[in-house]
């Protein structure tokens, strides 16, 4: 069954000659960390160091910020691989990393639009406020948006809901069915080493075989920064180009480069209950036991996956210099303090990854 519904742009079943079509039609808006007037490695960039104007003779290396090298690593990364593959998409949720991906995918092809479309896997338990950013953010950029529903597989019978009311293991089939139903060769995450163990046994491309599954023992080599992107036919590739960042380098850049980002990521007053360890939010699809007490708490959330899951952290940071000190502070990652359905057990998130998930 198709899952799939789409905003502006071509389907499956066009060429793909038509497939960047629209990204060509119309220049693109600039990305909020570019100015048309600014040189890429400009001394007047915010992070540029005293005295660099002074500097213009000194190896470009050492001139660059942990940030610069960082962006520099990601754009080539996505300038690889869609010069390598025929159909690519980006996996875009609305989340931070996923923001800062298509920032990142703004800047490496400005002037021009972004030339693939975005994809996002609706487990139906979003948060309003992230589902209303992403279609204002495909909407600003002029980007095609293809959406696989977890919820058009419960109504069809192809998935049953779990007895815990988590539906983020079954997200699953609903995007290996979007991969192939718009035969997308090559998918970008934001997946980053630091999130979980089995994300930083990854390599930057990594190979899904016929049935969308990773092999952790089948791994490429990637040295000298040589991406092999080689798949036949049913294969796809994913591809994690801030596979090397860390939260705080997320949350660095964000504040670097004026990164807009759902208001859920800083405080804000919400009503929550204690459950596993974290304070979960009051809502449809998050509801408390009897045993539960219901108490408004100032929070933050440090990822925005499924309401049913994702927990929120007490914080006072309301501002993105504020969030850059409390996550450099943190000692745990955001997957390991807010995320129920990566404590189901050790092997949690490698176990879905085998399966075809992110």
């Amino acid at each position: 069954m198709s899952t799939l519904s789409t905003t502006t742009g071509t389907d499956a079943s066009d060429s793909v000659a038509g497939y960047a079509s629209a990204a060509d039609a119309a220049p693109a808006p600039a990305p909020r960390g570019i100015r048309p007037s600014d040189d890429a490695r400009g001394s007047d960039r915010p992070d540029a160091t005293p005295g660099a104007a002074s500097a213009a003779a000194a190896p470009r290396s050492a001139r660059l910020s942990s940030l610069d090298t960082l962006e520099s690593e990601a754009i080539h990364i996505i300038r690889e691989v869609v010069a390598e593959f025929e159909r690519p998409a980006l996996l875009f949720s609305g989340g931070k990393d996923s923001v800062v991906m298509l920032h990142l995918a703004t800047k490496a092809f400005w002037p021009g639009k972004v030339p693939f479309p975005v994809l996002h896997v609706d487990t139906g338990h979003n948060f309003p406020e992230v589902i209303e950013f992403r279609d204002r953010t495909v909407e600003r950029l002029g980007l095609r948006l293809v959406v696989g529903s977890v919820q058009e597989f419960i109504d069809s019978g192809e998935l049953a809901e779990r007895a815990d009311g988590t539906r983020n293991p079954l997200q699953t089939v609903p995007l290996l069915d979007a991969i192939s139903r718009n035969r997308f060769d090559a998918v970008f995450g934001g997946g980053r080493r630091d999130e979980d163990k089995a994300r930083a046994k990854e390599r930057i491309l990594s190979l899904r075989d016929e049935f969308g599954q990773w092999d952790p023992r089948n791994q490429r080599p990637e040295l000298w920064n040589l991406y092999n992107g080689r798949h036949t036919v049913g294969q796809h590739v994913r591809a994690f180009p801030i596979s090397n960042w860390t939260e705080l380098d997320v949350w660095r850049y964000i504040e670097r480069e004026n990164i807009d980002l759902p208001g859920l990521y800083y405080a804000h007053e919400r009503e929550v209950f204690a459950r596993d360890g974290m304070w979960r939010a009051v809502g449809e699809v998050s509801q408390p036991r009897t045993d539960e007490q219901v108490i408004t708490k100032t929070v933050r959330y440090r990822t925005v996956g499924d309401m049913s899951c994702t927990g929120a952290v007490e914080s006072a940071a309301a501002t993105v210099r504020d969030v850059v000190i409390e996550v450099a502070a943190s000692t745990i990652t955001e997957r390991g303090a807010t995320r129920a359905d990566d404590r189901i057990s050790e092997a949690a998130m490698e176990d879905r990854k085998k399966d075809g998930y992110f």
